[in-house]
């Protein structure tokens, strides 16, 4: 069983140490490092984490397989970093990073190290998404067209202040880094790279000096097109929906499904709920353990820091920015 630590225990990091905390075979979290440690004390106590607040000081426990990084987007690159020289797996949070050379070094200290890194975009585990990406590769659709997404939801105007997440440094793009950034992961995993980006972000309701509109053009190295919006003052809202020739198919709050095709009845499913957090979790301890490749390759998450970096680009210059 992999042993590890998770870092940062806010309101996330204790929702991946619940999902497989004394459920899993596969891994187990034994420590926590923490800014604030008598906030955790009940937690800790709860889950049989040894808690602690000097990541360095977890870095050289020999006990620690793995560091689980739910901390700020600004400080994954050099926490992957000091991780790899540990010679410690790691599984981070997204946003991998905000920048495209920091990803790249990120992997490339993982790689020298010959350590596995997994970046925690669960939707690819969804029994949904499975299954839109397998119709795909049949070409229930015909030849893909657009594909249109809308990750939303209330937490801009829930932010207290000091929240880590209530500034432009850690938030470009409004939503992207909490909401939007998950819907980027999935057009990619979808449809391969994207090539350029058109972006406006905009802040019109939230109190705090972040957007909370954001909307996006895509253009993809296949000829398709994409659509995203990511608002961080409405209805909580997910939403992918792809056009063929020969259908749609809408997949809404990851459990509704709905084929239409080109001609003929709709086909509706809706499928259970599912623990996509304990399911990246598990597929990071297999990656670790040989038995299976982590299903978001590094390769790919690079992109998506870099289609990330050329939104914020765009939204700020007001121009089209080639993803390089």
């Amino acid at each position: 069983m992999l042993k590890a630590a998770i870092v940062g225990l806010g309101r996330w990091g204790q929702t991946l140490v619940e999902s497989v905390q004394g459920k899993s075979d596969a891994i187990q979290f034994t420590a926590c490092v923490t800014r604030t440690p008598a906030n955790a004390e009940d937690f800790t106590r709860k889950h049989g984490l040894t808690l602690g607040s000097d990541y360095a000081a977890m870095l050289k426990d020999p006990a620690i397989d793995a560091v689980v990084l739910a901390t700020p987007h600004r400080q994954h690159a050099d926490q992957i970093v000091a991780a790899s020289k540990a010679g410690k797996h790691i599984f981070v949070e997204k946003p991998f990073t905000l920048t495209k050379a920091s990803a790249a070094k990120s992997v490339a200290a993982a790689e020298k190290a010959g350590l596995v890194l997994a970046l925690g975009h669960n939707r690819r585990f969804l029994p949904s998404v499975l299954e839109l990406k397998s119709r795909l590769k049949a070409g229930a659709l015909g030849t893909i067209l657009h594909a249109e997404t809308n990750f939303s939801g209330l937490s801009g105007l829930r932010f207290k202040p000091g929240n880590w997440r209530a500034g432009r440094d850690e938030s470009p793009a409004g939503g992207m880094g909490a909401m939007g950034i998950h819907m980027v992961d999935m057009l990619i995993n979808l449809f391969g790279p994207i090539t350029e980006v058109r972006a406006v972000s905009l802040r019109r309701a939230i109190p705090h000096d972040i957007d909370d509109t954001t909307s996006m053009i895509f253009r993809f190295e296949s000829g398709m097109t994409g659509y995203l919006a990511t608002l961080a003052a409405t209805t909580p809202t997910q939403r992918i929906e792809v056009f063929g020739t020969k259908g749609s198919i809408e997949l809404r709050n990851e459990t509704s499904f709905t084929f239409r095709p080109a001609e003929g009845k709709p086909e509706h499913t809706d499928y259970p709920r599912f623990d996509k957090e304990r399911a990246e979790l598990e597929a990071f301890a297999a990656a670790v353990a040989g038995t299976a490749p982590y299903p978001l390759p590094t390769a790919e998450a690079i992109h998506g820091v870099a289609v990330f970096e050329a939104i914020v680009r765009s939204a700020a210059t007001d121009k089209p920015v080639a993803v390089k």
